[in-house]
């Protein structure tokens, strides 16, 4: 094989990997989406069926989405910050770790903050 051949080859490698952190980006924002959703179904369960007698019911399904989110962001952020670790980027600029753990944080918190919210409103009579 010659130089500019394997130069072509090593290129190719290159915008591949930065294909594939764009993608592992794109696939994390994907599960955030994912997270925020089983929160704003969490919440809007308790918001609409709060009625529901006995009323430990409704919270517990809504903590139960509100977990659920948390598992969802805390496992998307390992598993992105496993991909970027294995990869090198080239030419486009990565996301930092930090910033995945400060969202997957946040989300987290947002979810626990509305779980706690949850059980120490008061219950409605009728």
């Amino acid at each position: 094989m010659t130089t500019d051949r394997r130069e072509e080859a090593r290129e190719r490698t290159e915008f591949a990997e930065d294909r594939t952190i764009l993608a592992n980006e794109r696939t994390f924002a994907g599960w955030m989406r994912t997270s925020l959703g089983c929160i704003a179904i969490g919440v809007g369960f308790h918001a609409l069926f709060n009625k529901i007698d006995p009323p430990w019911i409704p919270r517990l399904i809504a903590t139960g989405f509100l977990l659920l989110a948390v598992l969802v962001i805390v496992l998307a952020e390992r598993r992105a910050a496993a991909v970027i670790d294995r990869l090198n980027a080239h030419v486009v600029h990565t996301a930092r770790r930090m910033n995945l753990r400060l969202f997957a944080g946040t989300i987290s918190l947002g979810a626990a903050t509305f779980a706690v919210i949850i059980w120490l409103l008061p219950i409605s009579a009728g």
